[in-house]
This record gives structure tokens, C-alpha cells and sequence, in this order.
């Protein structure tokens, strides 16, 4: 990659604070959220803004924080406040901060998406971990974003800063790019014609350069992104199918880029990614997963 949330000793180059895409932790502000899909004028959508005023970086906020960034009336969130507290999607602690709450945690790990996905792709994420001993992640496309839904870390690899549940723009990530590759073209046509942020000098920034990107991806089935977000890290990607023989996720392994101290080359890693995204796709029933695999490159 240098996968977008993926690594890096320090916060990667490029990547601005919280409001904006993508912040601290990938995500974007509720403000954002709710002006980009017209959100915020129902009760429903003013609950979803509260929910969405809480990232990685903001896991604890008062009622006034809270109001300010889902951009409602302090007596609007108190009264909204209290019922997703009630209901035990948000609690309070003894400070008077608001967290996200288990039992919202609880009804978000039932997720088909994630759910079944993850079990059946875990065997093959940690053998992929124990052969590499580097960092291995999992992940799906949720518009034009990809959705980080499990995450192996090694110790001793480079750091990550990805998460489950953390977002990050598709055109700078490893897996990001494996699942741009095989979105519809709808999908790949509005992001081609999005301004694409540029994280670090190697960020691809072109969307001409995207497209023939892309069709590599198409052609070898493996994607390697170094130093797109953070120039210390790279990461080698590869596609997971389903039943459908779609890509329904993508996963990678995350290592020191070969211009960085400890360095990998990625040609030594494409057969085991491709390995272990060919094992889940069996897992899940893609008739096409025991089917020969082009040559690494």
C-alpha cells in the first residue's frame, strides 16, 4: 500500500486533521456524512449524525461537543442523547463524557459483511500472519471507500494505523485499489472524476495514471502500493471472491518498503497474499478460486 491507514512511524504526510476525508482515523466529520447523502433533517438522520460525531480519534464526548459537531441544538441532542442512552447505544461515564456504548457494538457485529466473511476468513488471515510475521488486514468497499474489517498486527512489523471499522479513500490503499479495480464501472468512473487527494509524492493523483493502474490490478490480480500514504510502508494486495464470483473483499499484508530500513521486496510476497485470498474465496464458494493464478510479475 503503504496502505492509507495501513502504517507508518508517524502520522503520514498529507493526511488532514478531522473535519475533512480522511482524518485521524479515515473517517468523515458528521457534517460531512450528513451534506454529502442530504442526512440530518429526520430524527433518524439527526441520531445518525450524533452517532457519527464518535471516530478513533473522538471516543469520548460531552453533550456540547457532541451537539457542535452533529450541528444541532444542545436541547435537540440532549433530548436524543438521552434516548440512545437509554437504549444503551451511547453511556456516560463518570467524567460526563458520552462513548459508544456496547449494545450498539453488540447489534453492529451482527453485519453479514463482516460477519461471515470474517469467520471464514480468519484460518487463512493468520496463516498468512504466521508466514509472513507481518501485518495482515481485511477489508470490503462501502461506496467509494474501503471498510478495514479485521486486522492482524504483528509486534515487531511496521505500525498500524488502521482499525476495524476505519475508512479510507480507495485510490491510496492496497486494498483499496483491488476493490476499485473490480467495482462496477459506475463506481470506478465517480472516482476517477473526484479530485484524488494526495497523501505523499507517490500518490496517484491521475486519474489516467488510476485507470492503467487499475487495469494491471485487472490483469495480475495483485496490487502493491508503495509509499502512497505513508512512504515507509508498502503493501501487497490481492482480491477475495464470493459466490457470485465477485470481489467482495480485498486483503493484504503491510511491510517496510524496500526503500526503508528492514525493506521487502513485494514479488516475495504476491504468492502467499494470492494464496490466502485464493483460500478464502474457496471458503466462501467462488467457483472460480481453484482456478490457475497469472504468474507474480
Amino acid at each position: 500500500m503503504s496502505e492509507a491507514l495501513e502504517a507508518g512511524p508517524s502520522r503520514p504526510v498529507g493526511r488532514p486533521p478531522r473535519p475533512g476525508l480522511p482524518g485521524g482515523s479515515g473517517l468523515t466529520s458528521s457534517r460531512a456524512r450528513r451534506s454529502a447523502r442530504g442526512g440530518g433533517e429526520t430524527v433518524t438522520g439527526r441520531v445518525f449524525t450524533i452517532l457519527e460525531a464518535f471516530d478513533h480519534d473522538h471516543t469520548a464526548l460531552t453533550l456540547t461537543e457532541i451537539a457542535r459537531a452533529a450541528a444541532l441544538p444542545v436541547s435537540t441532542a440532549h433530548r436524543l442523547v438521552g434516548e440512545l442512552a437509554g437504549w444503551g447505544a451511547l453511556e456516560r461515564g463518570s467524567d460526563g463524557a458520552y462513548r459508544i456504548g456496547l449494545r450498539l457494538w453488540e447489534v453492529g457485529s451482527l453485519a453479514p459483511r463482516s460477519v461471515g466473511l470474517r469467520e471464514r476468513a480468519m484460518p487463512y488471515l493468520e496463516d498468512l500472519y504466521e508466514a509472513t510475521r507481518q501485518n495482515v488486514q481485511l477489508a470490503v468497499r462501502d461506496g467509494q471507500e474501503g471498510v478495514y474489517v479485521e486486522r492482524l498486527a504483528h509486534p515487531e512489523a511496521v505500525r498500524l494505523y488502521s482499525r476495524i471499522g476505519g475508512r479510507w479513500p480507495l485510490h491510496g490503499t492496497g486494498v483499496g485499489q483491488v476493490l476499485l479495480a473490480f467495482a462496477p464501472p459506475v463506481v470506478q468512473e465517480s472516482v476517477l472524476a473526484t479530485p484524488l487527494t494526495s497523501f505523499t509524492a507517490r500518490t496517484i493523483t491521475d486519474p489516467t495514471v488510476l485507470r492503467r493502474t487499475l487495469a494491471a490490478i485487472r490483469r495480475d490480480g495483485v496490487a502493491v502500493c508503495d509509499g502512497m500514504i505513508d512512504l515507509a510502508a508498502l503493501s501487497v494486495a490481492a482480491p477475495v471472491r464470493g459466490e457470485a464470483d465477485t470481489v467482495v473483499a480485498a486483503i493484504s499484508v503491510v511491510v517496510p518498503s524496500p526503500s526503508s530500513p528492514g525493506g521487502i521486496e513485494p514479488r516475495t510476497l504476491v504468492p502467499a497474499v494470492r494464496a490466502a485470498a485464493r483460500g478464502i474465496s474457496r471458503a466462501l464458494g467462488a467457483p472460480t478460486a481453484t482456478r490457475p493464478q497469472p504468474p507474480a510479475r
